[in-house]
């Protein structure tokens, strides 16, 4: 699956970054794409508490997605948890809905049933599943049998 745009948007970071939070607003993981000058310094912090109030306190009838500063919020809630991606402003939103969509399909065929609790328990699974889909802010991958190989193969040769 291919969301990018012109040849200058092929150049630059697509996604500018990935949060995952439960209901109360606790950052469960994020994924930067973009370098950050000074780390993820106070403005950062703030930066993320706004846009999660944000995206927290949007009722179920309300647009999943909105132009903050220099790019555009979408996200999407399942559950307990509510996963935000950033991205360009030329991006489809759309595209970015069912993307966010197959990230929660491939966590679900991976741990049966994506829980707050199996994503606090398994950091190094899913940020490996993160990395097998997305490179540099790029969509590499959507395949969810391709995704979890290199996984599922982590998995077999650990229990033996």
């Amino acid at each position: 699956m291919y969301i990018g745009g012109n040849d200058k948007a092929s150049k630059a970071t697509m996604i500018k970054f990935l949060l995952i939070v439960n209901k109360q607003g606790h950052p469960r993981i994020l994924k930067y794409f973009d370098s950050l000058p000074n780390g993820r310094d106070e403005s950062v912090r703030a930066q993320e508490t706004e846009v999660i109030k944000k995206c927290l306190t949007v009722s179920d009838k309300e647009c999943s997605f909105f132009d903050y500063t220099t790019f555009k919020i979408v996200f999407r809630t399942y559950g307990n948890m509510c996963f935000i991606l950033a991205v360009d402003d030329d991006e489809n939103e759309l595209a970015v809905l069912e993307f966010i969509h197959n990230i929660v399909e491939t966590f679900d065929k991976y741990f049966e049933k994506v829980t707050e609790h199996k994503i606090m328990f398994n950091l190094d699974r899913v940020h490996m599943i993160l990395d097998e889909m997305i490179l540099n802010g790029r969509i590499i991958e959507s395949s969810k049998v391709q995704i979890l190989a290199p996984v599922q193969l982590l998995d077999q040769v650990s229990r033996r």
